[in-house]
């Protein structure tokens, strides 16, 4: 499927599933008239092709454009849980040599077992795509930015399916990483 009419199916899946409007406090404590559950979208079986032929299309574009290196793609869980796995599932369907891999940033590390924060196709030296569902503030994103370097990882850019445009991009920039977006609020609705 061309990447327009990709872009132009996602949005209205978006749309359908994932953007409401109303009186709404977000995990910040902040209120908004606007509350976007990607969770609905990113787990919906064509949801979930779309956003990986996009996201991947998008990861592998601003590498090009920037030079970087690209070995694997994840973020704080749950949110970047789907979008990350849609992603390196289409990497290796597009035969990329090697395939981007996928791993999943816990909250905090777990009490048991090998006691890790990471999870997945992870190791240390890697350069990483730290992705995100929605970003607000950026304070999550920032949070999986810090659990990767603890863990001796490299970000090399982030990568938001929608960006609220109420600060996060800026914030996220402002600490020295590159953002790129699928979608910015003003995409999706004019409230």
């Amino acid at each position: 499927m061309p990447l327009t009419s990709a872009r132009s199916e996602l949005r209205s899946i978006l749309l359908d599933k994932s953007v409401k409007t109303g009186d709404f406090t977000l995990a910040s404590g902040a209120k908004s008239n606007l509350y976007v559950d990607c969770r609905v979208t990113t787990f919906d079986s064509r949801g979930a092709v779309l956003v990986g032929q996009l996201m991947h299309d998008l990861v592998r574009r601003e590498q090009a454009a920037r030079g970087i290196q690209v070995d694997a793609i994840g973020g704080l869980t749950l949110g970047a849980d789907p979008i990350s796995l849609s992603t390196a599932m289409t990497s290796s369907l597009a035969d990329d040599m090697p395939p981007i891999r996928c791993f999943v940033v816990r909250k905090e590390a777990k009490g048991h077992g090998r006691g890790k924060r990471i999870e997945g196709n992870f190791q240390a030296g890697d350069s990483v795509v730290v992705v995100d569902d929605v970003i607000t503030t950026g304070d999550s994103t920032l949070k999986a930015i810090a659990a990767v370097e603890e863990e001796g990882g490299k970000v090399a850019l982030v990568c938001v399916l929608v960006d609220r445009e109420e600060g996060g991009k800026a914030n996220i920039e402002g600490k020295g990483y590159p953002v790129a977006v699928l979608f910015k609020r003003s995409e999706l609705v004019s409230v």
